[in-house]
């Protein structure tokens, strides 16, 4: 029960972060006449921003059946799935955004009064290193987890993949806010139109997938760890590799 309060101030963190981002993008599309529904529009199509509103889905979830169910040895495989959806996108958000992106704010960003300033600096913080931290030290310490068959690797990424192709579909038809040229992509590395152009997009899609698999295949090895030795340790025994639900 103790836990569940760690995965509400995970949930509060999320749709904090998530409210604060979309406080910040309405003020800079009013404040430069930027068309309001367009900039909204792409901000929640944001990789980061569907990212931690499944991650609050899947964490209240998680939270309404603990409470429901505080005998039950091990959470649903729905709950499992749905965190573990979520907590490899979240990971490699804070990898790519610490190592590619933070320190680089635009021209409208500089021109922020304090207040929004304030919001963008805790919508940052909040969904690229304090939701992946809380999501890390669920995976690590969260009690009655559950762990998933190594086949659930194919169903975990697929969302990934369907959000790039969404992305770059809509990138190409969508406008550009700052500029009403044809063309909008949420991070530059995803946008053909650059110096590499399609292989440098390609190139960098090809290593974000790669690290995104190394990340679900840990989310699925320390869940099936973690599983296994609690069976251990309650004088269960063991599940053999392979056959953990």
């Amino acid at each position: 029960m103790r836990w569940s309060f760690v995965r509400i101030g995970a949930v509060i963190v999320s749709l904090t972060g998530v409210a604060a981002g979309f406080v910040v993008n309405l003020h800079r599309a009013v404040r430069t006449g930027q068309d309001v529904g367009l900039v909204l529009a792409n901000y929640v199509s944001l990789f980061t921003i569907v990212s931690s509103t499944l991650c609050a889905a899947a964490l209240i979830a998680a939270i309404v059946w603990g409470r429901r169910n505080p005998t039950e040895p091990r959470e649903p495989v729905v709950i499992a799935f749905g965190i573990a959806m979520t907590t490899g996108p979240m990971l490699l958000l804070a990898v790519v955004f610490n190592a590619l992106l933070r320190g680089h704010p635009s021209a409208t960003a500089l021109a922020d009064p304090a207040g929004i300033h304030a919001l963008d600096v805790w919508a940052t913080e909040a969904l690229h290193v304090v939701l992946p931290l809380l999501l890390l030290a669920d995976l690590l310490f969260a009690p009655r987890r559950r762990g998933l068959r190594w086949r659930a690797l194919g169903p975990l990424v697929l969302y990934p993949i369907a959000w790039l192709g969404y992305t770059l579909v809509r990138g190409a038809i969508t406008l550009d806010p700052e500029n009403a040229s044809v063309g909008w992509y949420p991070y530059g590395f995803l946008d053909p139109r650059g110096p590499a152009g399609w292989t440098g997009v390609l190139t960098h899609i090809a290593v974000m997938l790669v690290t995104l698999v190394v990340l679900d295949l840990a989310v699925i090895a320390i869940g099936r760890y973690r599983e296994r030795h609690a069976h251990i340790g309650m004088g269960s025994t063991p599940r053999m590799p392979g056959v953990v639900a």
